[in-house]
């Protein structure tokens, strides 16, 4: 069985770059509720609005809906205000324009850490991804390898089939679910909260056993200093 190693500590700032609001509550939001409370400062970034995430809702009011759950989300977990970067949902390409709008924005947070969502063809758990989290993660790859960002020190890549590092969220993962939670239009429409609620334990379970915790968000790290 696979062992995963301790995620470094030794950082101040970070920023999670992903496609989506409620993306993060998909993956490491136990990992930032317990990094914000060990006085760690996070901010969140998000490629678009999420505004053709909610069936029969028209996109101009599923956009804003979105963005204000996602506020939620964030504040339960300790970050301030995300940012939307106002591309479009479902039709993320790996642009330069996007690439130098994630550049800006990396810039303004200026972190030791960034943390994007899997952008491989498979999950950790094998389930096909989506073009929408593959290019927007190679997006941000591509970005940070045209550009110079002289605090980078980690990129962590979260629900990747590549995990070797773990942060222990024993003690924050009902924290992540009530981040989770507030996505109260996303969830209704996708039947309720019960499997997004068991998805996330359930890979938080997995990565625990792996770490030798009860829970844990694991991340495939790269080191880039």
């Amino acid at each position: 069985m696979r062992s995963l190693q301790p995620f470094p500590e030794q950082w101040t700032r970070a920023v999670c770059v992903m496609a989506h609001p409620d993306d993060v509550e998909y993956g490491p939001a136990a990992a930032v509720a317990r990094w914000t409370g060990s006085g760690r400062e996070v901010g969140y970034v998000f490629v678009t609005s999420g505004e053709a995430g909610i069936e029969g809702m028209p996109p101009e009011r599923a956009g804003p809906l979105r963005e204000q759950e996602e506020r939620a989300a964030a504040a339960r977990v300790g970050v301030a205000e995300p940012e939307f970067l106002g591309f479009a949902d479902s039709a993320i390409r790996n642009t330069a324009e996007l690439r130098r709008a994630i550049a800006d924005a990396v810039r303004r947070w200026d972190p030791e850490l960034i943390v994007l969502l899997n952008h491989r063809a498979r999950w950790a758990n094998g389930g096909g991804n989506t073009d929408d989290h593959r290019n927007t993660g190679h997006a941000v790859l591509e970005c940070l390898r045209e550009n110079d960002f002289p605090r980078l020190r980690w990129i962590a890549i979260a629900d990747s089939p590549e995990i070797d590092h773990a942060v222990d969220v024993t003690g924050t993962i009902e924290t992540g679910l009530a981040a989770l939670r507030e996505h109260r239009a996303y969830l209704e429409a996708l039947g309720g909260e019960q499997w997004s609620v068991e998805h996330v334990l359930g890979n938080a379970s997995q990565a625990g056993e792996l770490f030798g915790t009860t829970y844990a968000a694991a991340f495939e790290l790269r080191d880039v200093a």
